[in-house]
């Protein structure tokens, strides 16, 4: 008579245990949120002014918020650069005064909106609370997202509005939902007027990652002209308003042709160049306005991609190393616009060579981890595209616009929430499969 063998449950190792206090104690949760409300809180007590474009930006909207309107530095109505940030920053300091403070507030607002969007986002993307704070607190700590948090640009802005249309497009359950996303995706255009490229890639996936795809294509593909039309009609008042301010129809800014020609010309490195000879040329050239000036540089930069294919093949690789290999760039606006920044430069300096290696780090995982999750899923006998993708689409957005235009690693600061979501989800992973060998054999009773 042979005995029977009773398996005992396997006891938890140390790490499993870990990473489920990880996943599941709200202490945690908080701890994360703290962490990440505190370095923003931190950064805002930095004295910098605006400078460059953030400069800019804060003139447009102080402007605005006086009630004289979007004007160039002559005090002429203007297109020349989107006016979404304006508009919205401007709303702010009618409220609560022009001043820094309410800038920085602000940006601190839409900096905890995109932290939010994150773990909802992740959470929805990876089905798994560890791995949703795993991204949110990779995103806490990242320096060169805590240093835009005072500055006058638009990425932090732009990128919770970016992640606000996404969220609701993943999580939507009826038509008006769509309505929602194309107001959203529609500021954004007026922030960033190449974001409606998105819309597509969202959809894309929606479509693709279900099997029957053909039956769920008319569906899918009125939906996504519903939301592009949206966004056009959110867009449309502005256009609207150039033609009957400077005469001319610009949909939404007339620095478009400006920089195209920046990144595609005889001098051009890769990178945004408006110094080049060419560049100054045209834009120093009497008898020409804004608008003219734009058309002018886009039939140059066209002219010069169709007359030397191969040079502008060969700026490719150099646009695409300008737009992912460096990061810090948010060290550029303390270096011109903080008075402390000679007493403490080395200290900026570490901070920057720091946020380099981190941002390999991200980067390096952000790779391993589409590899892997390809692995995973046909281990597991999943269709290969789904959700899961979306990091990867919206680094492809920019990854495009690059390539025609010129590389800089500011564009590709909205993509990183989405880069730490899959680190993140890439962590929790191989955290799991630690604690799997680090389990002790089960007890056994013969």
């Amino acid at each position: 008579m042979s005995a029977k063998v009773i398996h005992f449950p396997y006891r938890p190792s140390r790490l499993a245990l870990r990473l489920e206090w990880f996943g599941t104690d709200q202490s945690v949760l908080l701890m994360i949120w703290a962490l990440y409300f505190a370095l923003r809180v931190a950064v805002l007590l930095i004295d910098v002014a605006p400078t460059s474009d953030g400069e800019w930006y804060y003139v447009r909207a102080a402007s605005l918020a006086a009630g004289h309107g979007y004007l160039d530095n002559a005090g002429q109505p203007t297109a020349f650069w989107p006016p979404g940030w304006p508009l919205a920053l401007s709303l702010v300091f009618g409220q609560f005064g022009t001043s820094l403070v309410a800038l920085g507030l602000f940006n601190l607002a839409s900096a905890m909106l995109t932290g939010l969007l994150t773990l909802a986002i992740g959470r929805r993307l990876f089905g798994s609370e560890a791995s949703a704070r795993a991204g949110l607190l990779l995103l806490a700590v990242y320096p060169n997202a805590i240093g835009y948090v005072p500055l006058a640009l638009t990425e932090v802005f732009y990128t919770a509005l970016l992640m606000a249309g996404c969220w609701v497009i993943l999580t939507r359950t009826n038509r008006w939902q769509l309505v929602t996303a194309g107001l959203i995706f529609g500021f954004a255009t007026l922030v960033k007027a190449q974001t409606m490229v998105v819309i597509p890639l969202l959809f894309a996936i929606e479509w693709l990652r279900e099997r029957n795809v053909w039956c769920r294509f008319p569906r899918l593909f009125g939906e996504g002209l519903l939301v592009l039309a949206i966004a056009a009609l959110t867009v449309l008042p502005w256009t609207i308003r150039n033609h009957a301010r400077i005469g001319h129809w610009v949909a939404v800014s007339t620095n478009g042709g400006y920089t195209l020609l920046t990144g595609n010309h005889d001098s051009a490195t890769g990178d945004y160049t408006p110094d080049a000879p060419v560049v100054k040329a045209l834009m120093d050239r009497p008898g020409l306005d804004e608008v003219e000036r734009d058309a002018e540089a886009k039939r140059l930069g066209l002219e010069w991609i169709k007359g030397n294919p191969d040079k502008f093949l060969a700026l490719a690789p150099k646009k695409l190393m300008r737009l992912w290999l460096p990061d810090g760039e948010a060290e550029w606006a303390y270096q011109g616009g903080a008075p402390g920044y000679p007493r403490f430069e080395m200290l900026y300096r570490a901070v920057r060579y720091a946020n380099q290696a981190y941002y390999a780090a991200l980067m390096l995982a952000f790779a391993a981890a589409f590899f892997v999750m390809l692995v995973k899923r046909r281990r597991d006998g999943q269709r290969w595209i789904g959700w899961w993708l979306l990091p990867y689409g919206i680094a492809l957005y920019p990854t495009l616009i690059c390539l025609v235009f010129s590389g800089q690693s500011r564009f590709h600061y909205p993509v990183m929430p989405f880069v730490c979501m899959s680190a993140g989800w890439l962590v929790v992973m191989a955290w799991n499969v630690l604690a799997e060998r680090g389990r002790p054999p089960a007890p056994t009773l013969h």
